[in-house]
């Protein structure tokens, strides 16, 4: 199995402390009930991030979406952004960690009395866990690329579930991701409801053709903290960026192709419905990896 969120084991995870509302326990022991509305229902949202030599990378625009998000679904996060700031370090500060850690950080409405989809039924408050590891892109993803299918599965309207909410309701990408691998591929590439290529399952998709950038324009996609830095990072560079509408026609002829994430930043993509593309030379795609290695170092620094 092949993903753009692929890493060696680290055998340090085995002995991760997790934090569940306020206590900080051995993985062994981190647990939520049944009657949770994030494990009954999907009710939840949820946050990644990457920890840099003590930093975590864009947290501020990380929060914004969090707490957006956590506002569209009238679910009260119960502290401010200081005090999940405060959790990271905390959580950070058990485990030893400062340098290739990923987190996952969740919130859901909390314990339900009773097993039924009201929230008002949640009365106890919300359920928050933070999971660390040490955890670090592998590298052969960089020279082998990533596989792609285009698949049935579509991202939908913003008025049937909005896929800017990073929601813990995530079937429709684990049945897009599933009907990737049934083609032989390692990830899905999704359209959107009109028949544009959109995302992946799991990551932001971009193209390159004779020396522009394509992306979708973001209406029907998670609008990923890096897909946007990427974006910035083009327009800041000289490098021609374009949010528009293309179809599978424009992507199977592209120069080069690559997926943006928070675990993987930009991992190249080697074929797309088993028609390669591009070489692995990519000189587009070097040139942003490049561009985004300067920026989190930038970033480190001034917050070191």
């Amino acid at each position: 199995m092949t993903t753009t969120h692929e890493a060696d084991e680290d055998i340090r995870n085995r002995d991760i402390k997790i934090y569940v509302n306020g206590d900080i326990v051995h993985r062994d022991a981190a647990k939520v009930s049944v009657y949770d509305a994030g494990f009954m229902l999907g009710d939840g949202i949820w946050e990644g991030m990457r920890l840099y030599q003590g930093v975590w990378a864009f947290f501020d625009e990380h929060m914004d979406r969090f707490f957006n998000s956590c506002k569209t679904i009238s679910l009260d996060v119960g502290m401010d952004k200081a005090g999940i700031a405060d959790a990271l370090a905390q959580t950070a500060a058990a485990n030893g960690m400062t340098d290739d850690v990923h987190c996952r950080l969740m919130l859901t409405r909390g314990i339900k009395n009773k097993p039924f989809q009201h929230p008002g039924l949640s009365t106890s408050g919300p359920t928050l866990v933070i999971i660390m590891e040490h955890s670090k892109p592998v590298d052969r993803l960089q020279s082998a690329g990533i596989r792609l299918a285009s698949v049935p599965q579509v991202r939908g309207l913003p008025m049937a579930q909005d896929p800017k909410l990073n929601s813990h309701s995530k079937l429709n990408c684990i049945i897009a991701c599933l009907q990737a691998e049934q083609a032989g591929a390692d990830e899905g590439l999704m359209l959107d409801p009109h028949g544009f290529v959109n995302t992946t399952n799991a990551c932001n998709f971009f193209i390159v053709r004779r020396g522009e950038v394509w992306t979708s324009t973001g209406d029907y996609c998670m609008n990923g903290v890096t897909r946007q830095k990427v974006i910035d990072l083009c327009r800041a560079n000289g490098i021609p960026v374009f949010e528009k509408n293309f179809s599978l026609y424009e992507t199977y002829g592209a120069d080069e192709a690559f997926l943006t994430g928070t675990f993987g930043a930009q991992t190249p993509v080697a074929e797309i419905d088993g028609k390669p593309i591009g070489t692995r030379e990519r000189p587009v795609t070097a040139r942003i990896q490049a561009l985004y290695k300067e920026l989190i170092r930038n970033h480190v620094a001034e917050r070191s």
